[in-house]
């Protein structure tokens, strides 16, 4: 059966599906909303007469029956002492390839179940409109990829009951899941490498000291190093950018001109530090050896190529949707955390 109308008549309506399933209206209306008590062969021959009459279903009201808009919001939140920084919040985000790398993850869990992902920046001045945006409905549930000890946007999510899934553990303990790598362990794999190659004068560039993330690396990366006698550790905070990282080993090199071993929390300063080294007249690795963190995009175009700390962040962000669709559908309420194992990775800076 082929149902056809002239240019600008109306669209199928669900009674003309049911006829050309040969079923009834309620049971297109229930594979439309999602019951899961619909047979599979019943759900199969509904959508076949969906695909064949064209029929659109009216998403606003499906949602007043299912209550899901099935959408979730990746929320990138930005704390207070960074919005003043030289290079704009926007241009950050989305030429770090980490946002790239958790939004592929996501989405391939999210694609398959017909869920559309909303990227939303929320740097400091529109924390309030996210959080309006949120709080309205117009998402099922939070991916919140938050930066900071101070941000007060997981604990609101929480308190606002609205599902939501971190891309780390945070600073404080929360009723909320995360997902997040073993970062002190990654750390230790960069001290013991640069160890392992001979270097003596070993410092380290950290990212944000108000971000979890950040103060494990730097303690894992110390204590490692404190095991084998390194009681003094040089180090200088960068801000996860090219730029800082760059400024970061200018500082480093000009108090300490001995370090041979250099390790750096994040792949896009690394690509600065090495930057800095070149400026500087230092070889890498034959005269400073230098370990990245990530295994992103970034650390494949360094010259010479970046020996680093792979995260998987595609996996990581995968499981983050899992866990929230989880929660979105009740399957899962008490929250949860899932640890992944990091790995060094190899190439020609150390």
């Amino acid at each position: 059966m082929t149902i056809s109308r002239p240019d600008g008549q109306r669209s199928p309506t669900l009674e003309e599906v049911a006829e050309w399933a040969g079923v009834s209206r309620s049971t297109v209306s229930r594979v439309i909303n999602g019951v899961s008590t619909v047979d599979p062969e019943l759900r199969e021959l509904v959508q076949r007469a969906i695909d064949a009459t064209g029929y659109v279903p009216n998403l606003a009201a499906r949602s007043l029956v299912t209550r899901r808009t099935d959408s979730v919001a990746l929320v990138v939140s930005e704390p207070d002492d960074r919005t003043e920084q030289a290079e704009p919040f926007l241009n950050r985000i989305f030429t770090d390839p980490f946002l790239g790398r958790i939004t592929a993850g996501a989405l391939e869990v999210l694609r398959p179940e017909g869920i559309h992902l909303v990227i939303m920046p929320a740097e400091s001045p529109a924390h309030h409109h996210v959080l309006r945006y949120l709080r309205q409905g117009h998402v099922d549930g939070v991916l919140l990829i938050s930066s900071s000890d101070e941000d007060p946007l997981p604990q609101q999510l929480c308190d606002l009951g609205i599902p939501a899934v971190l891309s780390a553990r945070p600073g404080k303990p929360l009723p909320m899941s995360y997902v997040d790598v073993e970062q002190q362990v990654g750390a230790k794999l960069a001290a013991e490498h640069l160890l392992a190659v001979g270097r003596h004068h070993l410092a380290t560039i950290s990212g944000p000291l108000d971000m979890p993330s950040s103060q494990d690396r730097l303690a894992g990366f110390r204590a490692a190093l404190a095991v084998h006698g390194h009681a003094y550790v040089p180090s200088a905070a960068g801000n996860f950018t090219r730029a800082s990282g760059e400024q970061a080993a200018r500082e480093l090199f000009a108090a300490h001109p001995e370090i041979d071993g250099l390790f750096v929390a994040n792949d896009l300063m690394a690509e600065g530090a090495l930057q800095a080294l070149r400026d500087l007249g230092r070889r890498v690795p034959e005269d400073v050896a230098v370990v990245g963190f990530d295994n992103s995009i970034a650390a494949l175009q360094c010259r010479p190529q970046l020996t680093t700390i792979h995260q998987p962040l595609e996996e990581m962000a995968a499981e983050m949707a899992r866990l929230l669709l989880a929660r979105i559908g009740k399957a899962d309420p008490k929250p949860r955390s899932v640890i992944f194992h990091p790995r060094l990775v190899k190439r020609e800076s150390a």
